[in-house]
């Protein structure tokens, strides 16, 4: 592993304990709700607040422990925040240059190396322009030149593509993809874009309250997630009961059945395209139908998600045609059919 981290930082209400390894090449996604200790995790790495105990290791050499704390300048890491932090009063190329010249790097060779990744990142002659003339998208990419100019063994990522309009972040999206492909040292991203996690990351780790509750490959978690805030990041109702055959009873009181053979504690999924809205209760082979409640409704995509209350809390997504055709609104009373084999059920 080229980063060995374990933490514990108390930061007024936040008691944030959380161990992570990454190995060279691989990409971390570290997903959590505001306040989790997402930021105050890349902090810690990048050298910017002391951990009260723990210990930070990278390539074998230790950044912080007990009596260590080697300071940002001294660490071999880059790092592109949410806003790119352009040096308003250098040119681009400066910026990117910026780092080797601090490092001792002659102003020829750093300025080369600082072109060379211009060109890599899609900026080449745009070096001499100011971080004003440049479009976000166009920021984003020289704060990713200038963190990788120095070939670090560590890159850190806050929240990269959340400034940008959907349009850009699609583009940058992609560039980003391609260089991270590139790069032999290890890289942590901090998101809340499960769109980014699943584009970007070989691996994710879920923090919640200063505390990791889930770790797994992307997929693994939108499949099988684990609390409420995942299951509503991915779009999933997550359902915990007690299985009984093939009947999961839900601890909130209600009942869902299942197509495999459940025993002991789990936890039931339903995406909401498994869901289908009808007004009267429908007929034929749907072992699970419930009288729920429309809560609310936003438009989703080309659908429209809808938040049903009831026994058997569901997320449903329906065609903007078939809302309007069932005269959907808050309130309505509507029955839902989910197929038993359209329910995931897992151990908790």
């Amino acid at each position: 592993m080229t980063l060995s981290a374990q933490m514990a930082v108390q930061r007024g209400s936040l008691a944030l304990d959380v161990a992570v390894e990454v190995a060279d090449g691989e990409v971390l996604a570290v997903l959590g709700p505001n306040g989790a200790g997402k930021s105050t995790l890349l902090r810690v790495l990048a050298g910017l607040l002391p951990a009260d105990a723990g210990r930070v290791a990278v390539d074998g050499t230790t950044w912080d422990d007990d009596g260590v704390h080697l300071p940002p300048h001294r660490r071999p890491l880059g790092m592109v925040f949410q806003d790119a932090l352009l040096f308003p009063h250098l040119s681009v190329a400066e910026n990117v240059a910026f780092g080797l010249r601090t490092r001792g790097h002659g102003r020829t060779a750093a300025r080369a190396a600082a072109d060379g990744w211009l060109a890599r990142v899609g900026l080449d002659g745009l070096g001499g322009r100011r971080p004003a003339e440049l479009s976000g998208g166009q920021a984003q990419r020289a704060a990713l030149a200038r963190a990788l100019v120095g070939d670090p063994a560590l890159l850190l990522l806050d929240e990269p593509l959340s400034a940008l309009d959907a349009r850009t972040r699609l583009t940058v999206r992609a560039e980003l993809r391609r260089h991270l492909a590139e790069f032999a040292g290890s890289t942590v991203l901090v998101t809340h874009d499960p769109v980014d996690a699943m584009a970007l990351a070989d691996r994710v780790v879920v923090v919640e309250e200063g505390r990791v509750v889930q770790t797994g490959t992307p997929t693994d978690v939108g499949r099988r997630p684990r609390t409420d805030y995942v299951a509503r990041l991915v779009g999933v109702s997550l359902l915990p009961g007690v299985g009984e055959g093939r009947t999961v009873q839900l601890d909130d009181g209600g009942e869902v059945a299942v197509a495999e053979e459940v025993t002991g504690p789990v936890f039931a999924a339903v995406r909401p395209e498994s869901v289908a809205l009808f007004l009267a209760r429908p007929v034929g082979s749907p072992r699970n139908v419930w009288p729920l409640r429309l809560a609310g409704a936003v438009p989703h995509g080309t659908t429209v998600r809808c938040e049903l209350a009831g026994a058997v809390p569901l997320v449903a997504d329906v065609t903007a045609t078939a809302f309007a055709e069932l005269g959907l609104a808050p309130g309505s009373e509507v029955w839902a059919a989910v197929k038993a084999s359209e329910v995931a059920v897992y151990a908790r």
